[in-house]
């Protein structure tokens, strides 16, 4: 690979996107492809104290202050961490990215798409990922998952099902270049591999 890929694992809660980041990592750096992985909001001390802002439970956002803060924790991330490793040809596995923004904050809060994309632009320069994992699964089965790993919901995972019902219908009407949907309802071993399938392809490709 001569170039660094970004490529961003998307879909609801409890879909399996960190346990699939650790794996797909793993068989990366068993091919002898330098690769790391990060997390959305996160990755940079400024972007994880956004983080506990932004998923505390009981705290209230406006739905604009909580894109804005998203939004921040991104731009910090792109700018001090995946623009350089992207620039150094490594490969960056993103858990979560802009398709979640659109998701959450326009699907599930209601903001107007357009502010999402402007305000986005400006965070990322207009860094887009080169393959994006949708995991799909039904939200009331994602949260499922979430209770029964047996930790607290954070504030966006206790918004309620109406709101989560959104949120998934746009990550299951994602289309676009680069965007793979993967049926999350089925074993964990069964995802990775139809995974790594469509990363292998392109990082060869690359």
């Amino acid at each position: 690979m001569t170039r660094g890929l970004l490529v961003a694992l998307e879909g609801p809660e409890g879909a399996g996107k960190s346990t699939l980041a650790r794996v797909l990592l793993a068989r990366l750096t068993e091919h002898g492809v330098r690769a790391l992985a990060v997390r959305e909001p996160g990755g940079t001390a400024a972007a994880e104290a956004i983080r506990r802002l932004l998923l505390e439970p009981g705290d209230s956002l406006e739905p604009a202050s909580e894109l804005l803060l998203f939004l921040a924790a991104r731009a910090d991330l792109v700018a001090k961490v995946i623009r350089p490793a992207l620039q150094s040809g490594s490969l960056v596995l993103a858990d979560r990215y802009e398709l979640s923004t659109e998701a959450y904050q326009c699907g599930g809060r209601g903001l107007d798409r357009n502010l999402f994309l402007t305000a986005n632009q400006a965070a990322t320069g207009g860094l887009s990922p080169d393959l994006t994992l949708v995991l799909d699964l039904p939200p009331g089965a994602g949260l499922e998952r979430v209770r029964k790993a047996g930790k607290p919901l954070d504030r966006i995972e206790g918004a309620g099902m109406e709101f989560h019902e959104r949120v998934a219908r746009v990550f299951r009407e994602a289309r676009g270049p680069g965007v793979v949907h993967l049926d999350a309802s089925r074993g964990s071993e069964v995802v990775a591999a139809e995974a790594w399938e469509a990363l292998r392809s392109r990082v060869m490709a690359a």
